[in-house]
């Protein structure tokens, strides 16, 4: 077993394209990881418009798919770690979305 991997040895045959390294797979990590980012970008311009704490709506939207993409790549690249950094995140955002969906924030300070 290659040091590191996790689940390749497992499911490598099956998933051969999953597992080869090329540019795209790099290109999806930094997509996952900026999309991730843009989250914090977008609550501090909001919150700088606002002149208040404000954590609107495309905030839970960004992490959800944020950590999707990441947790896709984490997979990809089959290190425990990263692994379980991320696996667990699309189902805490995922949640807070349909919170977010029952109980649409109008107004106050974490309305936009």
């Amino acid at each position: 077993m290659e040091s590191g991997s996790f689940l390749q040895p497992f499911v490598g045959p099956w998933l051969a394209w999953f597992y080869a390294d090329s540019r795209w797979w790099t290109v999806f990590g930094l997509a996952g990881n900026a999309v991730f980012s843009a989250r914090f970008v977008v609550q501090w311009i909001t919150s700088e418009k606002k002149k208040a704490l404000v954590v609107p709506p495309i905030f839970w939207h960004l992490s959800f798919w944020g950590s999707l993409i990441t947790l896709v790549y984490a997979f990809h690249v089959d290190k425990l770690p990263i692994i379980l950094g991320y696996v667990a995140l699309p189902f805490i955002y995922g949640r807070n979305l349909v919170l977010l969906k029952r109980h649409p924030v109008t107004g106050g300070p974490n309305g936009v």
